[in-house]
């Protein structure tokens, strides 16, 4: 058995972990196993198949130039798509070592548009050309572990650099990050840059499907979130199906209502003095609910009722902030406030509500703007002191909804397919918008990444060893694959691109593959936000050292489905198929009848003509005792045209 084993190639063997005597009832065995050892290179092949795949299909949508990939869709039509990250997605190859090369530099993708928003194809071509490079020194006999050392060590020094290279971004620079990011596409550009010059650079843009063929702009004052009515009974504006009320008083309650007495105190204020009230609660029953919708119908009361936004703790800070904005008291039993005992004191004010089927607008007078401020402040100073970005999120878009700053691209589109396209475009640029904000800009086009290739020999100077100077030397090169597949898909020779650039002493001059000429990037528009760059750098050398160091994989035995077996129709001869196939001889099958009793197995034919004979004899016996007894001429030739029948029918049942 050990001979049998080490005669076969490393890369086939397969070894299964048998369960302990001792466990072996108590525990489920675990799907078997197939490990994979590189020790005549058909691993390292198999990976870097998987991660060719991956850089040749997301290279195609590279640069202004690039083209669209279409993407399968059980379920619709089919995607047409320009964006790296959705693309990413989708890809999935049959051979499993192929596939774990696929998923390996997929993270650098991924982990770069989740922390970026952008730049996911350019961090898979980066790392794919660390891979590529680093495979050929690797495979001569160099030490993988230092020079995965050396690739790391000059990433972090050409993050340095890189920040160096970095300034902050101007108003009117907003457009050009926006629109370089959407595939040069302006409207889009232009449109995410008045939303910010609108709402302000930390205030909230959103996305969102729109209700017309074009894109549109929408701004929302004051405090917005996703909350209708609780019964389209609330409505004051049928043909709008939405309730507006001016000068509207606010109740919070920050717990579920299932008495309608315990809103008795403040609702009998409201029919008295004519107020409008808007109930903000985390839930109201029905039976409570029942006699504020009759008072409403009856013209009593103007009243409509909303479910608090969030859950759980959110629901609580929303409650807060809304109190903060419209001067409101929230009612909660941990703060001794009982809602039956109640008064108007602890209601808010806003001078305008407006309440859709999906969501709440309140717009207040400003008397409250002091006391906003302070909680902007203190919310802003939770955001210093937060680490992860879905907290941070979260915080921010409690400052801008504080802030009253809400803008809506609500993007149209002729059909179903190039709406999701133009979605993906308009998140793509709005998210290297908010980087560029963050982090600052660079010059785009592929160019940062290659003058940033210049510093590298200054860098290996520090490095410890060769090899390491070698993984250095494989991440200068790597820096040029992506201008240089840039201009490939622009039609233009990359090598020649790489020497023009190179030989202008002006940092911010490169080639504009958009209009096909060499020119200063700054000033043309072509930027690229500071912080996607760096999440490149950061994801596509982790990735590649990951890859230059492994030298084992381990994966599942996929399992062999059996094919059902399905038995196809017997053909006929029928006009149909005659149609269908006219120079096909379709074969003749037997019939098969059923048994009946007229019926018999051939190889019982010599039995059954014997008995026929026999019963012909007994019947010509019984006639002529018949005839002799004297029941007739007539009875005799009866019984005689009975056996002759009877046995004519028998023998065409044999044959």
């Amino acid at each position: 058995m050990a001979s049998s084993l080490s005669a076969l190639p490393f890369s086939d063997r397969t070894f299964r972990k048998q369960p302990s005597s001792s466990n072996f009832f108590l525990r489920a065995r675990a799907a078997a196993k197939e490990v994979h050892f590189n020790r005549d290179g058909s691993v390292t092949k198999k990976l870097q198949a998987g991660a060719d795949m991956v850089a040749k299909l997301l290279g195609v949508t590279l640069g202004p130039k690039g083209r669209n990939v279409v993407l399968q869709n059980k379920y619709g039509p089919p995607k047409i798509v320009n964006d790296g990250e959705t693309v990413l997605k989708e890809i999935e190859l049959e051979d499993p070592l192929e596939n774990v090369g696929v998923k390996l530099v997929r993270q650098a993708g991924a982990k770069t548009n989740d922390l970026a928003g952008d730049g996911s194809t350019t961090s898979i071509i980066l790392a794919h050309g660390l891979i590529t490079e680093g495979i050929k020194v690797v495979s001569a006999g160099t030490n993988p572990i230092q020079v995965a050392r050396g690739i790391e060590k000059t990433a972090k020094a050409l993050v340095l650099e890189l920040k160096s290279m970095s300034r902050e971004i101007e108003d009117h620079e907003l457009a050009h990050v926006a629109a370089v990011s959407a595939g040069n596409d302006y409207e889009v550009g232009n449109m995410i840059s008045n939303a910010f010059q609108q709402v302000g650079r930390t205030g909230v843009v959103t996305i969102e499907k729109g209700k017309y063929l074009v894109n549109n702009l929408e701004i929302v004052e004051g405090m917005q979130f996703n909350r209708g009515y609780l019964s389209p009974y609330f409505v004051t504006d049928r043909r709008k199906r939405e309730a507006e009320f001016h000068d509207c008083k606010l109740l919070l309650v920050d717990k579920k209502i299932t008495n309608p007495k315990d809103m008795f105190k403040i609702l009998d204020s409201a029919v008295k003095e004519a107020f409008p009230v808007l109930i903000v609660a985390e839930d109201i029953e029905q039976d409570a609910l029942a006699p504020v919708i009759r008072n409403k119908l009856k013209g009593n009361l103007k009243v409509a009722a909303i479910k608090a936004p969030a859950f759980g703790e959110r629901k609580s800070h929303c409650l807060d902030d809304l109190a903060i904005f419209t001067g409101a008291t929230v009612i909660r039993d941990e703060m001794g406030l009982s809602l039956e005992k109640a008064g108007k004191e602890v209601l808010g004010t806003a001078k305008r509500v407006l309440v859709t089927k999906d969501s709440t607008l309140i717009v207040t007078n400003g008397t409250t703007q002091k006391a906003v401020e302070e909680r902007v402040s203190q919310i802003k100073n939770l955001i210093q002191n937060t680490e992860e970005n879905f907290q941070k999120k979260i915080l921010n878009e409690r400052v801008a909804r504080l802030s009253g700053g809400i803008a809506i691209i609500q993007v149209g589109a002729q059909t179903q397919v190039e709406l999701k396209d133009k979605q993906l475009k308009v998140e793509d640029a709005l998210n290297a918008t908010k980087s560029a904000i963050e982090e600052g800009i660079v010059v785009g086009g592929g160019c940062a990444l290659l003058r940033l290739a210049t510093k590298v020999d200054r860098i290996k100077d520090t490095l410890d060893n060769t090899e390491q100077k070698i993984g250095a030397e494989i991440f200068k090169k790597a820096l040029s694959y992506p201008i240089r597949l840039i201009a490939k898909n622009a039609g233009t020779n990359g090598n020649i691109v790489i020497e023009k650039v190179l030989s202008n002493k002006n940092t911010m001059y490169g080639y504009n593959a958009a209009k096909n000429q060499y020119e200063d990037l700054m000033l043309a528009g072509i930027i690229d936000p500071t912080k996607v760059v760096r999440c490149c750098l950061e994801h596509a050398s982790s990735v590649a050292q990951t890859f230059l160091t492994s030298d084992c994989v381990v994966v599942e035995i996929k399992e062999i489905k059996p094919r059902p077996i399905i038995n196809p129709p017997l053909p006929t001869s029928s006009p149909a198929t005659s149609s269908m196939f006219p120079d096909r001889k379709l074969p003749r099958f037997p019939q098969i009848m059923p048994r009946t009793r007229s019926h018999f197995p051939r190889k019982d034919i010599k039995t059954t003509k014997a008995k026929m004979v026999l019963m012909m004899l007994m019947d010509l016996i019984v006639a002529g005792i018949s005839l002799m007894v004297g029941l007739g001429f007539f009875a005799l030739i009866a019984s005689i045209l009975c056996s002759v029948a009877f046995f004519h029918h028998a023998k065409a049942a044999s044959s």
